[in-house]
């Protein structure tokens, strides 16, 4: 292409030499001076950069992903959104349509851009309103697997979420042969509910049990007792926990590229294929393992990284990997399997054409084992244990212990019981024992199977921060309460607290320590960040960072490029929920894009301030007892009641409204009242009492949430 384009240019130079010659054939000084001029134009209009356009119409449809038919969201006609592909050099136009009836947006997950076409709502611009056109334009200024999706609402969980791709020019230094030239497909995992994402989420702030009933996890009484753990559950309930669980909501149908089972048949035995993957999912991590052997790690959120094969990795929420698997055999199609982390369905690829080979499906979770482990890390209070080992970079894994594929089956009342009676007169040896405890949460070193960690990633090329640029530390502890769905850094929402303001040209070090007993993968907007993992200069680039419960891990990078940037929990019920943060460069120009700055952050904070409705009534035969909640972050508005059917049974109803005052949300200040009616019975007539009625008014009272 690069020898066309040259010839093209000397054939104009010639054409233009001659042109000239002919007209000025006396002011050969002149002429050579526009000739030299014209050339140079001409060069520079070749050689430019294609402006890359597409058209993105987002409308509703109807989808039955779940077996039933359901409002989902889709742009061009199609979920996923359509695939965007670039080359690094040209520039991004992009005209979206939004023909719903609601406003939208467009977020361009991990891409270098000018902060007003980042695509946040009330933040880098105002809502695109229904029925109107909004145009992102920006230079494609990196390469690498990354994705788009809905900013706006809940959206994304109904459709909104595709992949965009950048390749590398021909000419990079960075090219790699083997890897960079390799067939290539591009990947989105999600999932789908047939619930409303609105009432999913109404449910999680009211700790409903539907998700952990449909998933077969609620881990009863009757559960307990059955798998000899009676005090595990007692214990657990003490300490007001919940039952254990690794993921929030249970999902009809699981999705790679919008099909819950597909196959690549235009690949052969001893092709290599890369896999350009994104989890598009909402809420949900996904484990990936490969029936034909090895997985070959290249890249990690659109960047380069030394190749590294692992058994298998887990894929966070909103997180990319490039991946290389090769096709052993001709007749044989092998699976890919995207398994939810709660191990519940899976989706599949099949990669080849010709039988299907399985892989090893993950086998359910032992949850009492969870149960047990979530008992040794949470004191009585609520509150997490130190418990001295230094967690990070995905190195342990507290889930372990329920892995069955790690630690093995469950363990019978028996051989539980002959191991104590073992430890007690001493024939296990104490440091065996000792190396037990520090390699229980290794999955690595309990088993053979290789699982991909952060500390196993390297950056090809140097990555280290300007030496001489000033440091700014910013330390973030992420915290929540699981009964109320409240997650927040350091115990404050992004409403309840003030942006974050940087300088241009700092080094910013962010240290996040997880103090909640959940996942949770952060995302800063506009940069990447080093992951301080022990390779020195090589550290990795990413711009999403899994934090383990227990784990603390250290990210800088160098503050660049002005405008407000989001930093927040991918988990999007955990973003909706208010964990988050802005991160604002002092004495930046204003966003034209917002012209009312006030009114934006109003309608951004709105967003983790809403309130939540819930009722519940139980019907009887001589009467029925209820309540109605209507609650947010902080303030909560109950009333209950009970009321029998018949005229001597009377009714009672207790109402509250209240406020709650401590980091955990545990403790409440609340006013309220009670009402009570009663006909009393025909031989209390005679004390001349025929009805009774009481009220009465508490006020600074405390009610423990949990």
């Amino acid at each position: 292409m690069k020898q066309k384009l040259i010839k093209i240019a000397k054939w104009v130079f010639n054409l233009l030499k001659r042109i000239f010659k002919a007209i000025f054939i006396h002011e050969k000084a002149c002429c050579k001076s526009i000739l030299l001029f014209m050339v140079i134009l001409t060069s520079q209009n070749i050689f430019a950069q294609k402006t890359v356009h597409y058209d993105l119409h987002i409308k509703d449809t109807i989808v039955t992903f779940g077996g039933k038919e359901k409002r989902g969201i889709a742009v061009n006609g199609q979920i996923p959104m359509p695939t965007l592909t670039f080359t690094e050099g040209d520039t991004a136009e992009i005209f979206v349509y939004n023909d719903l009836d609601e406003e939208s947006s467009m977020h361009w997950h991990g891409l270098f851009l000018p902060n007003k076409e980042d695509g946040v709502p009330n933040l880098t611009q105002m809502p695109i309103p229904p029925h109107t056109m909004h145009v992102y334009k920006f230079p494609i200024i990196q390469h690498g697997t990354h994705w788009y999706h809905s900013h706006s609402g809940l959206q994304e969980q109904i459709g909104m979420y595709g992949s965009f791709i950048m390749n590398k020019r021909e000419n990079d230094p960075t090219f790699r042969k083997g890897i960079d030239d390799l067939p290539t497909v591009p990947i989105v995992l999600s999932e789908w509910t047939n619930l409303k994402p609105e009432n999913v989420h109404r449910m999680l702030h009211n700790a409903s049990d539907w998700s952990a009933i449909k998933k077969g996890t609620t881990q009863s009484y009757f559960e307990a007792i059955k798998a000899g753990d009676f005090k595990t559950k007692l214990k657990n309930e003490w300490k007001r926990q919940l039952a254990m669980d690794v993921s929030d909501v249970f999902y009809d149908k699981f999705l790679i590229n919008g099909q819950n089972e597909s196959q690549l048949t235009q690949f052969k035995g001893g092709d290599k294929v890369r896999l350009s993957i994104s989890n598009g999912g909402a809420s949900s991590y996904f484990w990936l393992s490969y029936a034909g052997g090895k997985i070959t790690v290249v890249a990690n959120d659109g960047n380069d990284v030394e190749p590294v094969e692992v058994d298998r990795l887990i894929i966070a929420v909103s997180e990319t990997y490039d991946i290389i698997v090769t096709i052993p055999n001709d007749s044989i199609s092998y699976e890919l399997l995207a398994t939810p982390e709660d191990r519940t369905k899976s989706a599949s690829l099949f990669i080849g054409n010709g039988i299907k080979q399985l892989d090893n499906s993950l086998p359910k979770l032992k949850y009492f084992e969870g149960m047990k482990m979530m008992n040794d890390m949470v004191k009585m209070n609520g509150n997490l244990k130190d418990m001295g080992m230094k967690m990070s970079l995905n190195q342990m894994d507290m889930n372990v212990v329920m892995y069955p594929e790690i630690t093995g089956n469950l363990k019978t009342k028996s051989e539980r019981k002959e191991e104590k009676e073992l430890q007690k007169y001493g024939e296990i040896e104490e440091q065996e024992m000792q190396m037990e405890d520090t390699n229980r949460y290794n999955g690595n070193a309990l088993s053979d199977i290789v699982t991909l960690n952060y500390a196993m990633l390297k950056s090809p090329t140097i990555t280290s921060l300007p030496n001489d640029a000033p440091v700014k530390v910013l330390n973030f502890r992420l915290t929540g309460n699981m009964n109320r769905y409240l997650w927040s850094l350091n115990n404050k929402v992004v409403s309840e607290s003030d942006k974050i303001l940087i300088k241009k040209g700092e080094n910013i070090r962010l240290i996040i320590e997880n103090a909640s007993m959940m996942r949770h993968p952060m995302h800063l907007h506009g940069h990447d960040f080093r992951v301080i993992n022990g390779q020195g200069d090589f550290a990795p680039l990413k711009n999403i960072i899994d934090i383990m419960p227990m784990e603390t891990d250290t990210l800088e990078f160098n503050a660049n490029v002005e405008g407000d940037w989001f930093f927040h929990c991918h988990i999007l019920y955990h973003m909706m929920s208010g964990m988050g943060r802005v991160f604002s460069y002092e004495n930046q120009a204003p966003n034209p894009l917002i012209p009312n700055p006030k009114l934006a952050q109003r309608k951004l904070f709105s967003e983790d301030r809403k309130f939540h409705f819930m009722i519940e009534n139980d019907f009887a035969s001589n009467g029925n007892d209820g309540e109605l909640m209507l609650q947010n972050k902080r303030w909560s508005l109950g009333t209950e009641w009970r009321l029998g059917y018949h005229k001597m049974h009377g009714f009672e109803t207790e109402t509250h409204i209240g406020r709650y005052i401590d980091k955990m949300q545990f403790l409440q200040i609340f006013a309220g009242f009670d009402y009570r009616y009663r006909k009393l019975e025909m031989n209390e007539i005679e004390k001349n009492l025929f009805t009774q009625k009481n009220s009465s008014l508490f006020f600074l009272s405390f009610h423990d949430s949990s």
